[in-house]
């Protein structure tokens, strides 16, 4: 996007963030825009919620459709990439009122479940480690 072009943007950001916001409520999608930061590159819309591709795409199908901007200038759009560790700790090593100790499918079962871990993707193999030989404690 030229500067020129970016300069016109950022200057109606407030009214650009509110039709984008409308956008996404009227195909009834939960997140929300709530700025738009510009740099010597690009610009950025930053939103409440982690993106999917259909918030992508919305956005963009916007961007593209503003009346100063071609749509040939919006080159590329993208979501953020990162990557993210969690670690559990003080799991109880054998299942309750068993002898069995916890396996790795029994967590995915209570993180899937959990409301906490909404959109969560686990992208590598658990690792259940007992904490010490004598102690009944895992970490995660």
């Amino acid at each position: 996007m030229s500067n020129n072009n970016k300069t016109k943007f950022i200057e109606k950001s407030s009214i650009h963030i509110t039709n984008i916001n409308r956008a996404l409520k009227n195909i009834k999608l939960e997140v929300m825009a709530d700025f738009i930061h510009s740099d010597q590159v690009s610009i950025t819309i930053v939103t409440n919620k982690i993106t999917s591709s259909l918030n992508l795409q919305t956005i963009e199908k916007y961007i593209k459709n503003a009346n100063y901007i071609e749509a040939d200038e919006v080159k590329v759009s993208c979501l953020p990439q990162f990557k993210s560790y969690l670690k559990i700790i003080g799991v109880p090593y054998l299942v309750e009122n068993t002898n069995t100790p916890i396996i790795t499918d029994s967590v995915k079962v209570v993180i899937k479940s959990n409301q906490i871990f909404n959109n969560i993707i686990i992208a590598s193999k658990l690792c259940i480690i007992k904490v010490s030989p004598k102690s009944d404690m895992v970490i995660i």
